[in-house]
């Protein structure tokens, strides 16, 4: 029977990670991750977009991703382990589910820490003219320095994780202190009629067909980003089952406090004088589109605070882009764990460092700067990869709670038979408004990661059976998700003609997502791993195995 739960399932642990991280420590590393460069960018896109409407924009998806944050504190109190989100849909569908969502994971975290520096870059642009070339795009100059940054993240994160949490808390603190210091004093400029400007609450010519595109592709799902970092981490947080569901909660819910409060600050204090054409008409040389906020506070005589966000432009991005880079080298480690990448990412150093796994993380790191050249070029590609991430938790949970559903749960997430369908449907309605042109990328990439993945398993003799059975549902989803898309209403970029080719009508197409949705979310629930099968994944993962310490050669 399906819900043959009554064995006790083993807790998975990690060997040689080190629990040394409290509660604070893991709601920082959630907070800082969010509170990145999205708030340095994001009000101003979502403003060009849609104008006033962007306050609907932050609050819909501030919503869509409290949601999903719900699940994630409950899978991440349930299994504690690093790398979480990569190895959730490992014990609820086995190898093949798991594959395909842990790669999804690994996609996200590495290419991160190369969109902060390039927002790091593009606003230190505003003293350092050479940093980007008069097209727009980072120079070689800037590249290298982009390098040289990436480095330095690399190399702090060789620190202990109790070291490494003392220094990220004191960045998140600033990360935190110095948005809300933006909001309060922009908040006195503030000036509603500009929530009007350019023909009306939604500027002439957008609706809510552009209401939801912005959502992915004006940066807001991105500056949402992060709040799962805390079940990445959670091998090495304290009383996990306590501290990461307030953890992760606690994160978002004060990200999206902020982020809204950011954007009617951004909307409200802009010069009327800048908005004859609406904020689409701002030019793209203006300061306020190359440094959004430290440009608008230039903009209203506020010098003072122009320079703070400028050094905050600095450290926001950096504190974001260090913990991705720690977050990337424990997917890696819990990558291996699963058996799927070789078993070099597991080893740690004597501070308790998957030393390998983050050197990876650098370099792979260093690829994505290549054909990516700027901030905003990034931004589609990872929020999809990362929304494809967050679709394996609520198929995870749904899972685990018809089969092992007495398994210890130390925070149940409420009305989880409503809202764990909703929050897949969600995911996939964002990946759905992120558009043909991004998700073709992401297809590419994830066909890649395939072959990669397929050779590292080939070699490993010890690695897990490959469970079709329980994951027939994954390549109907993958390719329908695909076919809605390029019937539907969204393009996702400004190909000539447009890739999509927009047969669903506007509505309909996200009637069409969410019956999809439902129709994978229950069929992945029918199928997951029998109980016994399940239990025995998690039981080859509860720690008895041989450290894998080594030091990396000198």
């Amino acid at each position: 029977m399906a819900t043959e739960s009554a064995v006790t399932t083993a807790t998975p642990a990690d060997v040689g990670l080190k629990r040394e991280l409290g509660f604070i420590g893991a709601m920082w590393a959630s907070e800082t991750s969010i509170i990145g460069s999205g708030w340095l960018f994001g009000s101003y896109f979502a403003a060009v977009a849609i104008g006033g409407a962007a306050i609907l924009a932050w609050i819909i998806g501030g919503v869509a991703v409290i949601i999903l944050a719900l699940v994630h504190a409950e899978l991440g109190a349930m299994f504690p382990v690093s790398g979480g989100t990569a190895r959730f849909p490992h014990f609820a569908f086995g190898s093949v589910g798991g594959i395909s969502f842990g790669f999804f994971s690994w996609l996200q975290a590495v290419t991160v820490a190369p969109i902060e520096c390039y927002a790091v870059f593009t606003y230190l642009s505003f003293y350092w003219h050479g940093a980007y070339d008069p097209n727009g795009t980072i120079s070689a100059a800037g590249l290298w320095a982009t390098v040289g940054l990436m480095a330095i993240f690399t190399a702090v994160n060789f620190l202990a994780i109790r070291a490494f949490g003392r220094v990220n808390n004191v960045i998140t603190y600033w990360k935190v202190a110095i948005p809300i210091l933006a909001i309060i004093i922009l908040l006195f400029k503030f000036h509603s009629a500009n929530f009007t400007a350019g023909g009306g609450f939604f500027p002439t010519g957008t609706g809510a067909k552009a209401l939801f595109a912005a959502i992915p592709s004006a940066g807001i799902i991105f500056a949402y980003l992060g709040f799962e970092q805390a079940d990445q981490l959670a091998g090495e947080v304290k009383n996990p089952q306590r501290n990461l569901p307030r953890a992760i909660i606690g994160a978002i819910l004060l990200g999206t406090v902020i982020y809204v409060l950011l954007q009617v600050a951004f909307i409200g204090a802009t010069p009327a004088s800048l908005l004859h054409h609406g904020f689409a008409g701002i030019s793209s040389k203006s300061p306020i589109a190359i440094g959004p906020f430290a440009g608008l506070a230039g903009a209203v005589g506020l010098a003072w605070l122009a320079t703070v966000l400028r050094v905050d432009a600095f450290i926001s991005p950096s504190g974001t882009g260090l913990i991705y880079v720690t977050s990337t080298s424990r997917v890696g480690y819990g990558l291996a764990r699963n058996r799927y990448y070789p078993q070099v990412f597991q080893k740690v150093d004597s501070r308790g460092v998957p030393w390998f796994s983050l050197i990876v993380a650098f370099v792979l790191g260093l690829v994505f700067l290549l054909p990516f050249p700027s901030w905003h070029s990034l931004v589609g590609l990872v929020t999809s990869a990362s929304v494809l991430m967050y679709a394996g938790a609520p198929l995870s949970m749904g899972a685990f709670r018809k089969q092992i559903p007495d398994h210890h749960r130390p925070y149940r997430m409420p009305a989880a038979e409503v809202l764990g369908p909703i929050a897949f449907i969600v995911a996939n309605l964002i990946i759905y408004w992120s558009g043909l042109e991004t998700l073709w990328k992401l297809g590419v990439a994830m066909v890649v990661g395939y072959v990669i993945i397929g050779i590292f398993m080939a070699t490993d003799s010890q690695r897990p059976p490959l469970e079709w059975k329980s994951a027939l549902w994954l390549p109907v989803y993958l390719v329908g998700m695909g076919i809605i898309s390029w019937q539907g209403q969204y393009s996702g970029g400004a190909v000539k003609p447009p890739l999509n080719t927009g047969h669903i009508p506007f509505w309909w197409d996200m009637v069409v997502v969410t019956v999809f949705s439902l129709v994978i979310y229950y069929w992945a629930r029918a199928t997951a791993l029998p109980t016994a099968e399940m239990q025995a994944l998690v039981a080859r993962q509860a720690g008895e195995q041989e450290p894998t310490l080594s030091e990396p050669a000198a």
